[in-house]
């Protein structure tokens, strides 16, 4: 993908875009944490997924084939599977020196759960959380935070301040790295099949493995 920035917004458009992306990405989950996230943030997700949804469609710029383009999963897979793998070896030592007894908890405890994890996760949190960070987010600001690296940067930070919800540092700092990662991956693919299928296997090690109280949402 081509790097370079696009030309910069005209003064008052840039200021409209960065006070909307602050308030839209910022300022709602600053207010969503204060109320307590009262409720699941699944619906609010879900809406705001439909949304970009609709704006995307409609954009004259915006290539369709963005929100599939499936013909580049087999192409990124190997390079996500690398990554994955180290991930899970990694979480896997760390959680068998740190907490043993949380290894492979969901699975080995709660199997229906673990399984409908599994099952539901992708469609109902992934796919829309890409929609929203990846596709929304890096074409409505790209007037703004241009196409590269600055771009990915502030999707990351977006995404991993979503993770406040969840009342832990952790989980907003792997976020905000994976955030990166897949920023990166949408920018280098233009798949959000691709970007979702990377995100769903890290999501779903996660709760496999026994991480899965850093995202669930009401457990501190």
């Amino acid at each position: 993908m081509d790097e370079t920035a696009t030309a910069p917004p005209r003064p008052a458009t840039g200021v409209w875009l960065a006070v909307e992306f602050l308030a839209l990405f910022f300022g709602v989950v600053g207010v969503y944490t204060l109320a307590g996230s009262p409720g699941s943030p699944i619906p609010f997700l879900v809406v705001g997924a439909i949304a970009a949804y609709v704006y995307l469609r409609r954009q004259r710029g915006f290539e369709r084939r963005d929100l599939t383009r499936a013909a580049a999963v087999p192409a990124a897979l190997p390079a996500i599977l690398a990554g994955w793998a180290v991930a899970a070896v990694v979480g896997v030592v760390v959680l068998a020196l740190a907490q043993p007894e949380q290894l492979f908890e969901l699975p080995r405890e709660e199997p229906l759960i673990w399984a409908i994890v599994v099952v539901f996760y992708p469609l109902l949190s992934v796919y829309p959380q890409e929609l929203i960070y990846r596709a929304f987010l890096l074409h409505r600001y790209a007037p703004l935070l241009g196409t590269g690296a600055g771009a990915a940067a502030a999707s990351a930070a977006a995404f991993g301040f979503a993770h406040v919800i969840f009342g832990n540092v952790l989980s907003v700092v792997l976020t905000l790295a994976g955030g990166w990662i897949f920023a990166r991956r949408y920018q280098k693919t233009r798949s959000l099949l691709t970007v979702s299928v990377e995100h769903a296997l890290y999501g779903v090690l996660a709760f496999t493995i026994g991480f899965g109280d850093l995202f669930y949402h009401g457990a501190a």
